[in-house]
């Protein structure tokens, strides 16, 4: 089918085209019949445009197709622009100084009437608008979102370009590592039992990049993860991969603000102060409770133990006995009924997984008044004062008691959920820095061993050896955005030795080591540079920039929280002949 192809997109149309005649092609956004003259706005990527069918300048047969038309039909429209008149200017659209009159239509193509109304996509079930996902698409915030993703992607793969590093393609089929979340397996035909994985990240690939003298690489990475899902998880997202030969800490940290202090600037024209703050570990925990704590509101952790080591509640004796500890939040100026305190204990407790959670308010006279208050000193105020100073009969306190690293997590999901509900959190800051000096491992109970922090390759801080695994901290950091981890990255272990004690510290045997590291462990021998660097989630980052409540959102085919695709109704059985050509014979299915 030939048609008229467009001279000018839609929403590029300005005064300065007056008198010019112009062919524009899109969608029919919104369609207005004022007694025979016909007002049709007129959709393509670029914006909107206003055109007129009007009986006393189109032919009859343009109008007669202008009548069919209806939201989403696809058309071509060829006419004069003319001004609206100053009186009729629309203020509300970049085009609304001018319309353009219809001399040709043409219908390219028509669509029946909509699964959902484009309007009101935000109150249709979002598995619905997914399973429709090409229309949810055209409206304007959807297609913000996957225009500024467009936007960072380039302004990125620019500031790096201008940094001298080689952008460097890995291989999507790899081999299957233990890097903390369970692998996308993908069976071999040629080689029959055999599976590739769907890399979680290009970590090893990134190292050897190193090994093989590219000194300076990155890459906009797919990366696969068969984990458990939520609003900033996907089975398969993308992240910005980058590595670095011949650095420390400080390099990787030089390099990676001045391309996020550019490409910030000129997308979204954030200005951001170098060099950024860097907060410990152990800091940022001791005071918020999380590794990646949102600094945009004041509320912060206070460790209570001391006045409660000689008190006749049982359950604190218990605890504080058995090497546990008394944290608190002081909500400031905020007198909460008891109707609301107990609503926080639901919470705390149904939600956050706490034991339980203990409410403090303050009398008139500034004795305390709690579930627990006759547990409680007259002067206990005055003793809290000791520890937060400025705390008054105005505010409350919320606590908790358990170990140190159970009721701190649970106090700082309490501080971000209170910053959320007492609306103290200040959208308009942006608040960007680093956390460095992780744990190298955490042990499991369960399991009764050591794991990776951040992955077995991360370099641990000098003067390591010798010490408990416990003690041991890494050469790691992230990277984190108004409460959420924007990436993380480490300077890597280069030499074989130690990452062969490592891989011993966290229960990996020599044989376990050679048949999944072999090849990493032998470039370790073979002339391996000291180089570190990093991954940063560019679905998180596009989310954070928006304000999204999900990366789903800025994600072009996300799928569902389950791992579904209803648009493609993946994932979905195949033919038995397809499992044949790889050798795979499915067991029946055993109903629960």
């Amino acid at each position: 089918m030939k048609f008229a192809i467009r001279t000018h997109h839609c929403g590029e149309l300005r005064a300065k085209h007056i008198e010019q005649t112009v062919t524009i092609n899109g969608w029919v956004h919104r369609r207005r019949d004022h007694g025979g003259v016909i007002f049709v706005d007129v959709r393509d990527r670029s914006g909107i445009v206003q055109v007129v069918f009007n009986p006393d300048h189109a032919s009859q047969e343009t109008m007669e197709l202008a009548h069919r038309l209806r939201a989403e039909f696809v058309i071509g429209v060829t006419g004069v622009i003319i001004s609206r008149g100053v009186t009729a200017v629309n203020n509300n659209l970049p085009t609304g100084e001018i319309e353009m009159p219809a001399a040709q239509l043409e219908i390219l193509s028509t669509s029946k009437p909509l699964p959902f109304q484009l309007d009101d996509a935000d109150m249709v079930d979002e598995e619905h608008r997914l399973q429709y996902r090409y229309l949810d698409l055209r409206r304007e915030k959807m297609h913000t979102y996957i225009k500024l993703r467009h936007d960072i992607i380039a302004s990125l793969r620019k500031a790096f370009y201008d940094q001298k590093f080689y952008e460097i393609e890995t291989p999507m089929l790899s081999k299957s590592t233990p890097e903390g979340a369970r692998d996308f397996l993908v069976p071999s035909r040629m080689q029959a039992g055999s599976f590739y994985a769907l890399p979680q990240s290009p970590q090893v690939y990134k190292q050897l990049l190193m090994a093989s003298g590219m000194e300076k690489y990155f890459q906009i990475a797919r990366c696969f993860r068969d984990e458990d899902l939520r609003a900033n998880r996907q089975p398969e997202f993308t992240q910005l991969d980058v590595e670095m030969s011949f650095v420390d800490e400080d390099v990787v940290f030089s390099e990676i603000e001045k391309i996020m202090s550019r490409v910030l600037s000129e997308v979204m024209g954030i200005t951001i102060n170098l060099p950024l703050p860097r907060y410990t570990f152990a800091s940022v925990f001791d005071h918020y409770g999380s590794d990646k704590p949102d600094m945009r509101f004041d509320l912060l952790i206070h460790e209570l133990t001391p006045l409660f080591k000689d008190t006749n509640l049982s359950f604190l004796n218990a605890i504080i006995s058995g090497g546990g500890s008394v944290g608190a939040l002081c909500v400031k100026d905020k007198l909460f009924s008891r109707k609301e305190l107990e609503s926080w204990v639901n919470i705390t407790t149904k939600e956050l997984g706490a034991k339980g959670l203990l409410y403090v308010r303050f009398n008139e006279d500034g004795s305390p008044d709690s579930p627990v208050a006759k547990f409680l000193p007259t002067d206990f105020l005055q003793k809290v004062a000791e520890i937060i100073p400025g705390i008054t009969k105005a505010d409350t306190l919320f606590l908790v008691a358990d170990t140190y690293k159970k009721a701190w997590t649970t106090l700082g999901k309490l501080r971000v959920r209170l910053g959320q509900e007492l609306e103290l959190i200040d959208s308009t800051l942006f608040s960007l820095f680093w956390v460095t000096n992780f744990p190298l491992f955490e042990y499991d109970e369960e399991d009764g061993r050591y794991y990776s922090t951040h992955h077995p390759f991360t370099s641990p801080e000098e003067g390591w050896e010798g010490k408990e695994p416990s003690e041991l901290t890494a050469r790691a950091y992230d990277l984190i955005l108004n409460g959420e981890e924007l990436g993380g990255g480490s300077i890597r272990i280069h030499d074989s030795k130690t990452q062969a004690k490592v891989f011993e510290l966290l229960g990996l045997d020599s044989e376990t080591t050679q048949q999944k590291f072999g090849f990493l462990l032998e470039a370790q021998e073979l002339g391996f540079p000291p180089h570190g660097g990093i991954a940063l989630g560019l679905d998180r980052l596009v989310a954070l920039l928006v304000n999204a409540p999900s990366i789903r959102d800025v994600i072009a085919f996300p799928k569902t929280q389950s791992g579904m695709c209803p648009l493609m109704q993946t994932p979905c059985e195949v033919d038995p002949e397809q499992l044949k050509d790889v050798h795979i014979q499915l067991r029946p299915r055993i109903k629960k």
